[in-house]
């Protein structure tokens, strides 16, 4: 297990590696206070999870993120004090699979990073399938008829749950639980964001989904199309 912190403030990478030492003594982390490194640092590292602050002396950490989802789908945390929701949602729309604001609780990070590293660790899973979706969980690809997409961390275990459930209306505390192992607060904004992202990538036309659908103030449900 292995961890690599893009954080600049050495109180913060120091809090963090003393989670760590507690609470997982089997996990090893490296730091860096530049987001280039940092990016250097997932391809020569192959870390199991990264940590980015999005205010880095040398490039943001959006910049950060963008860079390491050219080449990698390893699970991705931000962990910043910008709390403003264009924020949050532009690290999700950019490939974030989670979003933690400082002040953290160490504890719940830690709760964050097991669940992620859960997901994306490969194990036996079937093959689903549902009308011209053909989704393999073990490797996150899908097939859309001809069509190959490569889903994130998040989206695959979303789209997971929705295909397990198809036919059936998933409420946002359901999904949240399935995904993060928790329905903590904000967790169904950040599920909005990440279905819109699934429907950028599956639908014909996101503005007018015809697999995944919305239940107003309940959830999602997916669907054949007709």
């Amino acid at each position: 297990m292995k961890v690599l912190v893009i954080e600049d403030d050495k109180e913060i990478v120091d809090a963090i590696s003393l989670a760590f030492q507690i609470r997982w003594p089997e996990a090893k982390v490296v730091s860096t206070r530049l987001g280039q490194k940092g990016v250097d640092l997932v391809e020569t590292e192959s870390p199991d999870i990264v940590i980015i602050d999005l205010g880095l002396p040398d490039i943001n950490g959006f910049e950060v993120l963008r860079q390491i989802r050219r080449f990698s789908n390893v699970p991705t945390i931000i962990l910043t004090v910008r709390s403003d929701e264009v924020d949050v949602v532009k690290g999700l729309e950019w490939g974030a699979d989670d979003y933690i604001t400082k002040p953290f609780r160490q504890l719940e990070l830690l709760a964050r990073v097991k669940s992620l590293i859960r997901r994306h660790t490969p194990s036996e899973a079937e093959l689903l399938t549902y009308g011209p979706l053909r989704l393999d969980p073990v490797t996150g690809q899908l097939h859309v008829g001809e069509k190959e997409i490569a889903l994130t961390v998040t989206e695959n275990h979303i789209l997971s749950h929705l295909m397990r459930n198809a036919g059936h209306v998933v409420t946002h505390s359901a999904l949240a639980e399935s995904v993060w192992g928790d329905d903590y607060p904000g967790a169904t904004d950040s599920l909005k964001v990440h279905i819109s992202r699934l429907r950028e990538k599956v639908e014909g036309d996101p503005s007018k989904p015809r697999f995944i659908l919305t239940k107003t103030g309940v959830g999602y449900f997916l669907t054949k199309p007709d």
